[in-house]
């Protein structure tokens, strides 16, 4: 999972050359490596099924550069090989955040058996999360307002918030918020695999978990074996830079949709090309200026409800939807029904403190302008999907404490692996993706027409499975640039098919949405 916080970098330091090489563990982290893991039954609520799972945790130190300045716990989770005569080690993964919890993982490849027969899945609640050592913002209420198509005299209500949130994670993380980063969570990746006895690692990670396995394996090469980037950061960039990225996605998939449903005038009867079905949209949404319209409350509501354009199956209810509107036969509670189902997918992370301390190891803009000016832009030429948001200062934009070390140089002095991106994934765009495989040089798996996020495992795409199980089990790497096509698929359509805009006609979108929502838990 990638996401802001509210929305729904180069140089290493000295200290690294101790603890963040390639080399045996060094004698001050000795006693680290040389513990011993005492798997045992899950205590309960740790993973769900527990079933055929062991858990354990490892001690870790808070402050690599200072091992004796006290220690935190890991949390583990291991699913063992089902043919041990074949295993070849152990599959390390990360689902993203920061602030995801990880202990569940180990169940997203049950289908993959062949996988499975041949190394221990390994789940971990890193640093700051879950089961882990938890760190914790002190909660920041607020009755400002963040509307999507903000006046210029609202702009200043993301950094009132953004600053209270900086101040009071700072409050109820105190010493530990500096340590709270991708470098150490890396690190206590190493000290886990040293004190399982491995001599390598393999690693599956997802979204921001391409960034940690990036991290690693740039810090320790020799220990990295086969590694898969799904749905991958730009290691190129930093986190706003990024957030660049992820609001031209959402003006493209919107884009798409409109192309998608010119060509269907027949049927909707929202124009014949982009641009007039794009205005059906604005009219809706100017009439929402002054007041509640088509069971939206608000023009707000609906640029978030307009975000759904992502998702490929949601195209057809969608044009639907906006249809009934414009016949003035909506269903007045479908709206807010969207709106809920969308809300339900917005993910926070699993411990609040987590993504807010993470982040900040990037670098951010001090100036408020910077932003608001960005934000104005994407105000006056694109507010839907909730753009404006993604541009605003955030906590770190005030952070409270000194970085102890930047995000070092991404390098590869390991085996090859892979990474895949899907071309509609408003989480980690394509083009991030693209920037990871190149400046790795490894095999990029392209997933076409699809805006789902994290792929392999876990949305039934034989393509994309296929291909990486291959790799994982056999070590064999595709061709450097591989389109798999994606399962995120648009309803068939044919242009002037007749459609009823009746409320219980079809599936409404909230359906749909809630589907989807449900599929997506593990971001």
């Amino acid at each position: 999972m990638r996401k802001r916080w509210g929305a729904a970098a180069l140089a290493v330091p000295l200290f690294m050359s101790l603890v963040g090489t390639s080399q045996a563990a060094p004698g001050p982290l000795d006693e680290y490596y040389s513990q011993t893991v005492a798997w045992a039954e899950c205590q309960a609520g740790w993973v769900t099924p527990s079933t055929g799972v062991e858990c354990a945790t490892v001690v870790v130190p808070m402050d690599y550069k200072n091992p004796g300045n006290g220690n935190l716990e890991i949390a583990l989770s291991r699913k063992k090989a089902t043919d041990p005569a074949r295993r070849r080690g152990v599959l390390m993964t990360n689902p993203g955040g920061p602030g995801g919890s990880g202990l569940g993982a180990v169940h997203w490849f049950n289908a993959q058996t062949d996988v499975l027969k041949i190394y221990d899945v390994i789940g971990m609640d890193p640093r700051g999360v879950g089961r882990s050592t938890q760190i914790r913002c002190i909660s920041t209420p607020t009755d400002d307002e963040f509307p999507t198509r903000p006046a210029d005299s609202q702009l200043a209500n993301w950094s009132d918030y953004a600053r209270a949130v900086e101040e009071n994670c700072q409050r109820g993380g105190g010493e530990m918020r500096r340590h709270i980063s991708t470098m150490n969570t890396a690190r206590d990746m190493d000290v886990v695999r040293g004190a399982m006895g491995e001599k390598k690692i393999s690693y599956v990670g997802y979204s921001y978990g391409t960034q940690l396995g990036a991290v690693y394996g740039s810090l320790f090469p020799k220990f990295l074996d086969r590694s898969v980037l799904d749905s991958a950061l730009d290691p190129l960039k930093t986190w706003h830079e990024q957030d660049v990225d992820v609001v031209d996605a959402i003006t493209d998939n919107l884009r798409k949709w409109t192309e998608w449903t010119a060509a269907r005038n027949g049927t909707y009867g929202l124009g014949t090309t982009p641009a007039a079905v794009r205005a059906e949209l604005d009219a809706i949404a100017a009439k929402l200026k002054d007041g509640p319209f088509g069971g939206y409350a608000d023009v707000t509501s609906f640029d978030y409800a307009v975000g759904a354009t992502r998702y490929r199956r949601s195209w057809a209810a969608f044009s639907r939807h906006i249809a009934s509107i414009k016949a003035g036969v909506a269903d007045p509670a479908e709206a807010s029904a969207i709106v809920a189902a969308l809300k339900k997918g917005d993910i926070e992370p699993t411990s609040a403190g987590t993504f807010q301390a993470v982040v900040c190891e990037w670098d951010w803009f001090s100036d408020v302008n910077t932003y608001y000016n960005d934000m104005k832009r994407w105000r006056d030429t694109n507010p839907y999907g909730g753009t404006v948001d993604y541009m605003a200062p955030t906590n770190c934009t005030f952070r409270a404490f000194q970085r102890p070390e930047k995000i070092p140089a991404i390098t590869r002095k390991y085996p090859a692996g892979l990474v895949v991106n899907s071309d509609g994934d408003t989480q980690t765009p394509l083009a991030n993706g693209r920037v990871m495989a190149e400046h790795l040089a490894q095999p990029l798996i392209s997933v076409s027409n699809d805006g789902q996020h994290g792929h392999y495992a876990l949305r039934r795409n034989a393509c994309v499975d296929t291909i990486v199980n291959k790799y994982l089990v056999s070590g064999i790497l595709p061709a450097s640039r591989v389109t798999c096509a994606g399962t995120d698929i648009a309803e068939t359509v044919p242009p002037g098919a007749a459609v009823s805009l009746g409320a219980q006609s079809a599936r409404p979108l909230s359906d749909i949405l809630g589907e989807i929502a449900a599929e997506t838990k593990p971001f």
